[in-house]
């Protein structure tokens, strides 16, 4: 090369094209050159040596050496001249151009065309159809209502027992004396009720005082003094006045409306906002029965006496017609089954029919005049009684006495299934509340198979009624253990269905499949199921990739190498070989990471150690130190997100248990990508709301129309799509169990079988003028909302409420201390953040934060606070919360975040060049998940401490 060509190649030169050696630097690398310097109308050809003639549209200043190719010149005579060329071989129309240290000439015009659409890769883009503006939302499916349906056995309809006399009923109810006619007890048959008196006014008060009033004052007088007789006018007088103020300030809010407690049921809700403690007392009822009875007790108790001595009379002499027809039912020792304290008649009888119901209770045995002694008397009559039903082979009247009268159901479900009447105990279990593995037992003995799976859900009765089915029932014990796996697998819990069958070892082989597709969703999960195959002597790539997680590097609880190790210690492999370097790997990694991750207690953990040395090289465990933790770092956490946007819009995100996220961008789809945010797979289902199973095995793929709601399946082991519905709803708890997704919409809560062909509500809460506010927060153990409730006197009130689940018992209704609608959020553990701005008087701006907690905090008197003002209030998944203020230059968002009640932000995440749009927040599988609608997603350890990942999404 001469100085003069040399000089060239490092010049500034008007280039009005390149030439590409694409024979040198690949088709792939020339394509990226062509595209990142493409104008619109360039051209691309091919020359017959390989190499493309890259033809700008109008010429570019570059210099040569920094050029995507080399240079090509406009020549004075209109051509086209490649740097190093002879730029006077060529004339109009030609391109010269040096191949050899030769110069050749070339027709443009006759050089083949490349089309460069070629390149493009289009199987990333989701085809959007345009629909008309104004267009209607898709309709949504009727929703099935299947409630469950709470047993109301009528043992008495059962036994034959005809009603209870007149003359009984007279005595046993608390109307007022003057409607009480004499009649013979135990006459029988009963008589026809009298029609009630039309009498009212001051003629039934003269009615009163004449029959019943002045002859009590008669009898008083003649036994007592003047003292005597002005205490009972005052007790005749102040009882009235306090049974009118009670009712008219009495009536309690309606209570939950759930399916389990249904019309009918026995006992009301406690006034809101008050414990459901010991029942309130009226303050002067206690004094006004003392003053009674210190003047009337005489008169009182010879009423009670005979009708005692009549009953007897009546069971001893075995006319049960008539006794049962009479008897009063007894009650147990709780508040809500006692009589007020004012109640001096005999003991009111259980009201309608004689039959279980959801919750006990009513009146019974337990005024100030039938004390103990009499509760003994009945309780021993009726005992004898039952005794002699069952054998003369009454057994439904034998039932009846046990749980109606004597108020033993637990004895009648016994007396029921030693005569055979399975079905009939599994009713009386349920509905009066029992054991809930005795009441999943019956109801698999009786055949009904869904039933006891149903009811083994709702009330996490599974394993107890395994337990207890084994003892006398193996076979049975075995088919309903088969049915739990069925149900974790059809709610995509694989690991869970395969850990079931785990525990009888003659359906071990079973649960191979289950194991299998749990370890293809990776993480925690696949290091769970690696043991279990293991044990049943899998081959060596299982070995191969038991070795690869405990060798891995990254983060010990998202590899899943503390799972792996923790699992290992408690379950050998097949082969003494393989279980000695698996035991010895595992020992190496426990040491590395300073023990299991946090997942065992210390105690546990040092003994789960133990046991992998006793297995490991011995070698090797001799020269293992003790493994050690390090101390967590006592300062506030700071992470950055990328700094500039992605490409596809960002509505939802989760870092799975495998590492992979998550992702959904609206209508341009959903898409699995790894930690650096490289595409692992992509749906073209569009979504902006992703729920995910607590396992990981499962996510439901939302795509919002206004209320309406398309939902599709995603299965993460085989990664495959189904649509399920389209249904209507207010908002969708951003998490479920797999099979149950919690709902709301105007009825209150609902929730959904996801599994049942047509959105079918399983379970309903709320109702009765109840309405929720915000949004609930669920974990698998339980969930926390606002709640409205009407009051009687027409006003409202703000409360919290938390829920047990899956059942749906509610534990706690609390008034918070302030409540701001859009700017407060429950937590579901039960309490509740406010985030209070205050702008700057002077001081710097501040966003305080409010908490409402059912226990009190360590400072009560401190509220903690962030600088910056907050635009929204606090985001909530679960326990965790994440608040967003400017940044730090005004610019992009920075979110601080914490984990339960009263606490301080733990770690922050900033997101650079991000607009003031409420960010999101996802907890989920070990990991808190931080994303932006601008394409942008980070994830951290729970605590906040550690990076796990951080990413743009992009096309591609």
């Amino acid at each position: 090369m001469s100085a003069t060509q040399g000089t060239a190649f490092r010049a500034t030169v008007t280039a009005a094209g390149f030439v590409l050696d694409v024979p040198v630097i690949g088709p792939a690398e020339a394509a990226e050159r062509a595209a990142a310097s493409w104008q619109d109308g360039a051209e691309l050809r091919q020359l017959p040596d390989g190499r493309w003639l890259f033809v700008l549209a109008a010429p570019v200043e570059i210099r040569a050496d920094r050029a995507p190719g080399l240079p090509v010149v406009r020549t004075d005579r209109g051509a086209q001249a490649a740097v190093g060329a002879d730029a006077t071989a060529a004339v109009a129309g030609h391109l010269a151009v040096a191949a050899g240290g030769v110069t050749v000439i070339h027709r443009i015009a006759e050089l083949a065309e490349l089309d460069p659409a070629g390149w493009l890769d289009l199987s990333g883009l989701t085809l959007h159809r345009p629909r008309p503006v104004g267009a209607t939302e898709p309709e949504a499916e009727p929703v099935v209502e299947s409630l469950p349906r709470q047993p109301r056995p009528d043992l008495r309809a059962a036994a034959g027992i005809a009603p209870r006399t007149e003359r009984a009923r007279r005595l046993t109810e608390d109307a007022p004396a003057g409607a009480r006619r004499r009649g013979a007890p135990f006459a029988g048959r009963p008589r026809p009720r009298p029609r009630p008196s039309s009498v009212s006014g001051p003629f039934a008060l003269a009615v009163v005082v004449l029959l019943v009033v002045l002859p009590l004052l008669v009898v008083v007088a003649s036994q007592g003094g003047a003292f005597h007789v002005g205490v009972l006018l005052l007790a005749f007088a102040a009882g009235p006045a306090a049974a009118r103020f009670r009712q008219r300030n009495s009536g309690a809010a309606p209570g939950p409306e759930g399916s389990a407690a249904g019309a009918g049921a026995a006992t009301s809700e406690p006034e809101l906002g008050r414990s459901r403690g010991r029942a309130r007392r009226p303050l002067l009822d206690a004094l006004l029965a003392r003053l009674a009875m210190r003047t009337a007790g005489p008169l009182i108790q010879g009423r009670h006496a005979r009708y005692l001595r009549e009953l007897t009379t009546a069971f001893e002499q075995r006319r049960w017609e008539d006794a049962l027809r009479d008897a009063i039912r007894l009650t147990g020792d709780r508040p809500a089954e006692q009589k007020p304290w004012l109640a001096l008649g005999l003991p009111r009888r259980y009201e309608g029919a004689l039959r279980p119901t959801p919750r006990a209770g009513g009146s019974g045995a337990a005024s100030p005049l039938s004390g103990p002694t009499v509760h003994q008397h009945l309780a021993a009559l009726y005992q004898r009684a039952a005794e002699g039903l069952e054998r003369e082979g009454r057994i439904d009247e034998a039932a009846f006495v046990l749980a109606d009268l004597r108020d033993a159901p637990a004895e009648a479900v016994a007396l029921l299934v030693r005569h055979g009447r399975t079905v009939q105990a599994a009713e009386l279990a349920e509905g009066r509340d029992l054991g809930a593995d005795l009441v999943v037992r019956l109801w698999w003995q009786a055949g009904e198979r869904e039933r006891a799976v149903r009811t083994a859900y709702r009330r996490a009765a599974f394993a107890p009624a395994v337990e207890r089915l084994a003892a006398g029932d193996p076979t049975s014990a075995r088919e309903l253990r088969v049915a739990w796996a069925a149900h974790c697998r059809q709610s995509g819990d694989r690991l869970g269905a395969a850990e079931v069958l785990w525990a009888d070892e003659s359906l071990r082989p079973s649960a191979v499949a289950d194991l299998r597709d749990a370890v293809a969703l990776g993480g925690p999960t696949r290091s769970r199921a690696l043991p279990y195959l293991l044990a049943l002597g899998a081959g060596e790539s299982t070995r191969a990739l038991a070795l690869a997680v405990l060798d891995s590097d990254g983060h010990p609880a998202t590899t899943g190498r503390s799972a792996l190790a923790a699992a290992l210690a408690e379950l050998p492999a097949a082969y003494p070989a393989l279980d000695r370097e698996l035991a010895t790997a595992a020992a190496r990694a426990v040491v590395r990471d300073g023990g299991f991750g946090g997942v065992l207690g210390d105690r546990d953990a040092a003994t789960r150690h133990q046991r992998l040395l006793k297995r490991a090289d011995p070698l090797v465990a001799a020269d293992l130190a003790s493994p050690s933790r390090a101390a967590p770092a006592a300062h506030l956490t700071a992470h950055t997100a990328a700094d500039r946007p992605g490409t596809l819009p960002v509505l939802d995100a989760a870092l799975l248990g495998s590492g992979a996220v998550l992702v959904a961008c609206g209508q341009a789809g959903v898409r699995l990508l790894t930690a650096d945010g490289r595409t692992k797979a992509r749906w073209d289902v569009p979504a902006d709301q992703l729920v995910l199973a607590d396992h990981g095995g499962v996510a439901l793929l939302v795509a919002g129309y206004g209320r309406v709601r398309e939902v599709s399946r995603l299965d993460l082991a085989t990664r495959s799509v189904r649509r399920w519905t389209t249904l209507s709803a207010e908002q969708i708890v951003p998490s479920f169990d797999g099979r149950h997704l919690i709902t709301a919409d105007d009825d209150g809560i609902a929730v959904l079988d996801t599994l049942a062909p047509r959105p079918t509500v399983v379970w309903r809460e709320l109702g009765g003028g109840e309405r929720l506010v915000g949004r609930l927060a669920r974990t698998p153990a339980g969930c926390t909302g606002v709640v409205v409730s009407p009051l009687p006197d027409g006003t409202q009130v703000v409360e919290l409420w938390r829920w047990d689940l899956p059942g749906w018992e509610l534990r706690s209704r609390l008034r918070p201390d302030a409540f701001r609608p859009g700017r407060s959020a429950a937590l579901a553990a039960g309490s509740l953040l406010a985030a209070e701005p205050q702008p700057a008087d002077g001081s710097p701006d501040r966003t305080v934060l409010h908490w409402t907690t059912e226990s009190p905090l360590a400072r009560p008197g401190a509220h903690p606070g962030i600088e910056g003002v907050a635009a929204h209030g606090p985001i909530v998944d679960g326990d965790h919360w994440t608040l967003a203020v400017p940044g730090p230059d005004g610019t992009g968002v920075l979110l601080h975040t914490g984990a339960g009640a009263g606490s301080a932000p733990t770690a922050t995440v900033f997101f650079p060049q991000a607009d003031s749009q409420a960010p999101g927040l996802r907890r989920h599988a070990d990991a808190v998940t931080h994303w932006h609608r601008s394409g942008r997603v980070l994830a951290t350890t729970p605590d906040g401490a550690t990076l796990l990942a951080n990413l743009r999404v992009t096309v591609g």
